[in-house]
């Protein structure tokens, strides 16, 4: 049996039949700053103590009874791997396993009761600082974390730079094909123009994915 550490990158290829298309229809995606708010894709409730999980592409583990319960169910591991961590491994050509498990536990903190204490015993320190690094303090003001990840953004890890840069551009690319269900055209603009100024302070940390990104700022008449 591999151990916890190890596990992630066991999961199986997403199966080509579940990746989004270009052509995809538009579902209205949860609001990016949302995306934990809904329920699990599994078809069945979230476990006890768990408050919710992050949507599509992102990891839900809730809070555990032990070491495997953080790790996913093996019917969501296509839904990860479309995600940041997918980002990750197929467009920047990303290796590190500390920097792919925390790709998919970086909302983790934020979105259910897990504990960074938690994610350090199954997964390791490393694993535990890149996740700290790039998860907000949901007991601060919106406005005041969004400031704070345009603060902290030139001084994060080159770790948690990469998962960052996923993030965003998992997310953005999410926002351009969709605007969630009661947002305008320019909350949408402007949420891109905060982007903006978070991606501005994690630039030199991967060609593929900063030019990816500076793609679609170009296509909203953004700049960085």
């Amino acid at each position: 049996m591999l151990p916890p550490s190890r596990t992630l990158l066991a999961w199986p290829e997403a199966s080509p039949a579940l990746l989004p298309t270009a052509g995809s229809a538009c579902q209205s995606p949860a609001a990016p700053e949302h995306r934990g708010a809904g329920p699990w894709h599994s078809g069945r409730p979230a476990p006890p103590g768990s408050r919710s999980a992050p949507a599509q592409g992102h990891l839900p583990p809730p809070r555990a009874l032990g070491p495997a319960a953080l790790l996913p169910p093996p019917h969501l591991s296509a839904l990860c791997v479309t995600g940041v961590a997918r980002i990750l491994t197929h467009e920047a050509g990303v290796t590190d396993i500390v920097v792919l498990q925390a790709a998919l536990l970086h909302d983790t903190v934020e979105d259910t009761d897990t504990t960074f204490s938690e994610i350090e015993e199954c997964f390791g320190e490393e694993v535990r600082r890149v996740v700290e690094e790039v998860t907000d303090d949901k007991a601060l003001p919106k406005m005041e974390r969004k400031r704070l990840q345009i603060e902290h953004a030139p001084n994060c890890s080159p770790r948690a730079k990469l998962v960052k840069l996923a993030d965003k551009l998992y997310n953005l690319r999410d926002l351009n094909r969709c605007t969630p269900a009661g947002w305008s055209a320019q909350r949408v603009q402007e949420y891109f123009r905060w982007a903006a100024r978070v991606v501005g302070g994690l630039r030199g940390t991967s060609p593929p994915l900063e030019a990816a990104l500076q793609q679609l700022f170009e296509e909203r008449g953004v700049s960085l």
